[in-house]
């Protein structure tokens, strides 16, 4: 139940190490319940009670730092956690705001690809300057003993008490960002390859030929498994149903990447007069033959994994 009580301890419980959380949620617990009862018991009202209660114990994250004996201080006490909070809140937008629009200008100017590089180094720079400067301040502030009227805690900030999903945002994030990454790569890589013949022109890994039907299906799979994930995320959880459209998308990539592997007609034939070692039929198979492997490894394991979390879930 979301009680100021249950968000009070999920607050103190996030900041206290893991092995010790139910130790200290069950002693917390008996606290509060006891004080609670011991003014409920004297005419207050339970409400009323409960609210003075988790007020007299003040900010949770001041108690779970007593519990787990870790001091609040960088620059000093007074003003740690209203450092931490907006570094927090500084670094969860800034950086990758300045990034993305450096990435775009950048873009923009024909950089291509590159881009993406001179918008992580800027985020990067960005995050270091937020970091050092915003602790500077809060250090003069400190040392100057300068006053600042800072608002006392109430329960009334206390967060609600997190729900927890069987998909983490994490991992969501992962598979969308790997999907696009090779949606990207698959017309890349036909214009702009590391391989180049003797007069500079470009080379593509990947057999053109391919692109009159199996590269567009795959990009088509691809794109499905993409609203997969998101569908998948807003569920919330995984099911059975969810584990067989899974298994389905991944079979939809992995056969025919593997018969075309297998086959010898997934790699450009034109690599072979640049990289000698192609050009012989045998070095072709077992390059092939590794490829198939290591897709059928990869989607046999995402099963089996996929399989496990499903059952736990669903049980």
């Amino acid at each position: 139940m979301n009680t100021l009580t249950n968000r009070y301890l999920a607050a103190t419980l996030r900041s206290v190490p893991a092995q010790r959380r139910d130790e200290i949620a069950t002693e917390l617990r008996a606290s509060i319940d006891d004080m609670i009862e011991g003014r409920t018991d004297g005419g207050a009202d339970p409400a009323t009670a409960e609210r003075e209660v988790l007020t007299e114990l003040g900010n949770p994250d001041v108690l779970a730092a007593r519990y787990a004996d870790r001091r609040l201080q960088l620059i000093g006490p007074t003003y740690y956690l209203v450092w931490l909070r907006l570094l927090k809140l500084l670094l969860s937008f800034i950086p990758a705001l300045a990034g993305t629009v450096v990435a775009i200008v950048e873009a923009a100017t024909g950089k291509g690809f590159g881009a993406i590089g001179s918008g992580i180094v800027v985020a990067l720079h960005v995050t270091v300057h937020i970091a050092f400067w915003l602790t500077l301040t809060f250090a003069l502030i400190e040392r100057n003993q300068t006053p600042m009227d800072l608002p006392e805690w109430t329960v009334d900030q206390l967060p609600d008490t997190p729900v927890r999903r069987g998909i983490p945002l994490a991992d969501t994030i992962a598979a969308v960002v790997m999907s696009v990454v090779t949606i990207g790569y698959l017309p890349y890589q036909h214009f702009q390859s590391w391989v180049r013949t003797t007069d500079g022109d470009n080379i593509p890994i990947l057999d053109p030929d391919l692109w009159s039907f199996w590269l567009p299906a795959l990009i088509v799979v691809l794109v499905a498994g993409v609203i997969f994930e998101v569908v998948k995320y807003r569920i919330g959880r995984w099911t059975w149903a969810l584990f067989g459209t899974k298994v389905l998308l991944n079979l939809a990539f992995a056969v025919p990447l593997v018969w075309l592997a297998l086959t010898d007609r997934l790699l450009n034939p034109a690599l072979g007069v640049r990289l000698t070692w192609l050009a012989e039929a045998d070095n072709r198979d077992t390059l092939g033959l590794t490829i198939a492997l290591g897709a059928a490894v990869v989607v046999v394991w995402d099963v089996i994994d996929t399989a496990v979390k499903t059952r736990r879930q669903t049980a």
